[in-house]
């Protein structure tokens, strides 16, 4: 074959790749996390890092455990916490470092809930603030700073977790609005989360809090809702959830500070949803809901049930079940859920094939050769 030709042909795969990573929606391998013990009933996906690194809960009859999962360590399980016991452990939010945080309780339900980090998968109680006897932990950022919430009901608030010691977020926004529950930290130091109106209790806030300039504010809502919650925050700074009209269904979206709130489109068949995890490139993730729980992507311009993304022989169920869900993404694309494999209830990782890295590899291996051949012509 002539250069030109080689040239010609060379270049047209070149084109062809970039523009099928452009056109075609995205494809991934999916991984069954597992169970931590054989007899677990089940296992469910809540959160990865940027780097990987998933965490969630393992379930079985009279206890529950956090774990740490990445592709190439497998399942490694957290020890619940003995002095005080608690034998019901979930993992909400875990770090580039595998540092993992989340709740320890006396039931499946939370009773007599605590705020437990794991590292070397030790569990550690976090320190509450003074006079309070329950709390929790759902992220944590790559300082080991967590966020959570203390005390229950309407003495419930949102609390940071830092240095061994524990404060509650009593910062409110210009209306008064507080944080009731902190869902999610980013490595700047914003957190978002469950906002109370105490001049409208039937409304949710969704708060923005920079512990920095020691600011609150409200992401608002779309148009015909007046409410929002916050789940997610990314190091870029998008915020994700879901808006409804006070206590009603609710819609995803996707807000940043310059662009404000953006309605994320629902999948096909779907009525409502909401989005709960975000990365730095503005994708996001969440549940929508219709007869059944439908886990979707959402990329920045289009909508897919996660159920379209993987291969139907898989043996997975994302989309006849209530028991489905898509809960994080990481700045690498690896999203974090829950599924029905072969009948039982487990936690997925779906990886992006071919990975962006390998994409870009094949690609440049194209122009390269170009490069070679030109020289030796």
């Amino acid at each position: 074959m002539s250069f030109t030709r080689l040239r010609t042909a060379a270049l047209g795969l070149a084109l062809s790749i970039a523009g099928a990573a452009l056109a075609d929606p995205p494809q991934y391998q999916i991984y069954d996390i597992g169970l931590v013990q054989a007899g677990d009933a089940g296992s469910q996906g809540f959160r990865v890092s940027n780097n990987g690194v998933v965490t969630g809960r393992s379930l079985r009859s009279g206890s529950s455990s956090a774990y740490s999962w990445t592709v190439a360590g497998g399942l490694q399980t957290m020890s619940n916490l003995a002095s005080p016991s608690r034998p019901y452990s979930v993992g909400n939010g875990v770090n580039d470092s595998g540092v993992v945080v989340g709740t320890g309780a006396t039931t499946a339900f939370g009773s007599s809930r605590l705020p437990i980090m794991w590292q070397g998968g030790v569990a550690t109680q976090l320190g509450l603030p003074s006079g309070q006897t329950l709390g929790d932990a759902n992220d944590v950022n790559s300082f080991n700073i967590a966020v959570g919430s203390v005390g229950s009901g309407v003495t419930q608030f949102g609390a940071i977790y830092q240095g061994g010691t524990g404060s509650i977020i009593s910062t409110t926004t210009s209306n008064g609005s507080y944080l009731r529950t902190a869902f999610s930290i980013n490595d700047s130091g914003l957190i978002v989360g469950q906002g109370i109106d105490p001049n409208n209790a039937a409304v949710n806030v969704g708060i923005v809090y920079d512990m920095n300039s020691n600011t609150a504010y409200s992401v608002g809502a779309l148009s015909g809702r007046n409410g929002a919650l916050a789940f997610d925050v990314s190091n870029a700074g998008h915020v994700v959830g879901s808006t409804m009209l006070n206590q009603g269904s609710g819609t995803p979206f996707i807000w940043t500070q310059l662009g404000g709130m953006v309605e994320i489109a629902l999948p096909s068949g779907t009525s409502s949803g909401s989005a709960r995890g975000v990365n730095s490139s503005g994708w996001a993730v969440g549940t929508a809901s219709s007869a059944f729980a439908i886990p979707f992507l959402y990329d920045g311009s289009n909508t897919y049930r996660i159920a379209d993304l993987v291969d139907p022989s898989s043996g997975w169920d994302l989309s006849t079940n209530t028991s489905s869900s898509a809960m994080s993404i990481s700045d690498s694309g690896i999203i974090v859920g829950t599924g029905v494999f072969n009948g039982s209830v487990h936690a997925y990782a779906l990886v992006p094939v071919p990975e962006p890295a390998s994409m870009s590899a094949m690609a440049l291996g194209v122009l390269a050769l170009i490069r070679r051949r030109k020289r030796q012509s």
